[in-house]
This record gives C-alpha cells, structure tokens and sequence, in this order.
C-alpha cells in the first residue's frame, strides 16, 4: 500500500504539476523537474489536495486552531485542508485569509474569517516554499492582528535548495522566524518514488542527483 506521500507525488504527476524535462527556474537555475501549482484548478483536484495537507498536518502533530491562508494562492489550500480535517477526520479548525488592504468598513479589519486572538495556536497553509517571501508578508500582518503563536507552516513540495545562502528557505524560516515548515513532500521524496517505480522517470535520475548535489541543501 502507497504512503500518502507516495500517493501525493503520483497525485502530482498525473495532474502534470510535477514535470521533468530541462526548465529554467525564476532563479536562473537550470533544473531537471518543475512543480506548477498552477494545474491545479477543479473541485476534484482541490479536494485531494485539502486531505494530502490534512494528512500532513495530524503526521506532524500539528498543534492549531485556526489556519490561515495567505492570499491569494493559500486561501483555497486552507479552505480545503479545513474541510478535509473536518469531514474526513473529525478534526474542527478554523481558517481565515488576509486582505490585500485593509477594510474599513463592515467587520474592517485585516483578516476574513475565523478571528484571531491573542494566545492562539496558528498554522500557516501555503504551497512551495522559494524565498520564503510569503512568510515575511503575511507575519507582520498576523501579528497586527493578534499576538498569536504560529505553530507551522505546512507546504506542498520542499525543494531542499540553498537559497541566498547555504541554507533552504525552508530552515531559514525557522532560524529567522522560529517556525517550523512541514512539506507534504521533499525532492528526496520524489526522488526515491522513481527509484522504486512508483512514477516513471529513471532517465531523469541522473540529472535531478547532479542538481541536488549542485543546489541541494
């Protein structure tokens, strides 16, 4: 029986969002696999994907009332996970996003959603991980909000790259911010799915160690 991290990567695969060939990254690397988030785009596929994040959420142990995801690209991903956590494995949390402006009028406020109090336990819901850039965004604004503990930061896919440094945006995160990052799935993940045939893609093994052992972390 597949894990549900073996699952997730041939989820990936066979909606075309992880892809290998030869791209050229926003960061100017060459690399032998791409990750576009952006095929994800009808209810089955966002359903599946809320439970995988669900999944990854209770293997972690996540400690969270409430999730939060930054706009634009977490709201749907929060949505889900919090459907997923609650119709499949009885666990009620609530979610919330940020606006792009603040409203100042109506509820007003920062925040649509489940409304954050000072002491909560939070989580983060995003999908990769690059520069940590999201991060750096939305914490400030959380913490305008309330002063609330930010327990995690659950991502798709880690990449485990060096970024401006010799560390991955993902241990950054926590050297700079104290929160832990938890991905569904690394590259060694991927990785170790071809090499035991649980996807194809053997002849792009050779390229995607050489690119690990040029950027990898």
């Amino acid at each position: 029986m597949l894990t549900y991290k073996q699952r997730f990567i041939r989820f990936m695969v066979e909606n075309e969002v992880l892809l290998f060939g030869d791209f050229t990254l926003k960061s100017g690397r060459k690399a032998p696999y791409f990750i576009n988030a952006g095929k994800y785009r009808t209810g089955t596929q966002i359903a599946a994907l809320g439970e995988y994040y669900a999944e990854c959420f209770l293997a972690h142990n996540v400690d969270a009332k409430t999730l939060i995801g930054p706009a634009y690209k977490g709201i749907p991903l929060a949505v889900a996970t919090a459907i997923a956590l609650a119709k499949n494995h009885g666990v009620d949390v609530g979610f919330c996003f940020d606006r792009k402006e603040v409203k100042d009028h109506g509820e007003g406020g920062m925040f649509v959603g489940q409304k954050l109090e000072a002491g909560d336990k939070v989580a983060i819901i995003e999908d990769v991980m690059t520069s940590g850039k999201a991060l750096r965004e939305v914490l400030p604004k959380i913490k305008q909000e309330a002063d609330v503990t930010v327990s995690a930061m659950i991502i798709s896919v880690d990449r485990q790259e060096k970024g401006t440094g010799e560390k991955s945006a993902v241990q950054e995160a926590y050297d700079e911010f104290g929160v832990r990052v938890y991905s569904i799935v690394t590259v060694e993940d991927i990785i170790e799915a071809i090499e035991t045939g649980v996807i194809e893609g053997k002849e792009h093994l050779a390229a995607m160690r050489a690119y690990r052992a040029q950027y990898g972390v």
